[in-house]
């Protein structure tokens, strides 16, 4: 079981995750390199595209597991085992 220091840790990573990398979406978007002449998205667009998909699913499990550690370590606390 986790502590609720150390959930709400994870639940920091969560949400950090959420603030950075839509940031780093928006600065991929209006990369010229993300587009090209024609208007499609190129390579260097959807390798990132992946990374920000990847790391904000990570970023969501992480905090769901804060979360959950959070209200598991309450309960164990008020002794409702």
């Amino acid at each position: 079981m986790l502590s609720r220091k150390w959930s709400a840790f994870l639940v920091a990573v969560g949400v950090w995750n959420w603030v950075i990398w839509p940031r780093f979406l928006l600065a991929i978007w209006r990369d010229d390199r993300a587009w090209a002449p024609g208007g499609a998205p190129t390579g260097f667009f959807w390798v990132h595209a992946v990374l920000i998909a990847v790391s904000l699913a990570i970023g969501t499990a992480v905090a769901v597991l804060g979360v959950r550690g959070w209200r598991a370590a309450r309960t164990t606390r008020d002794g409702a085992r």
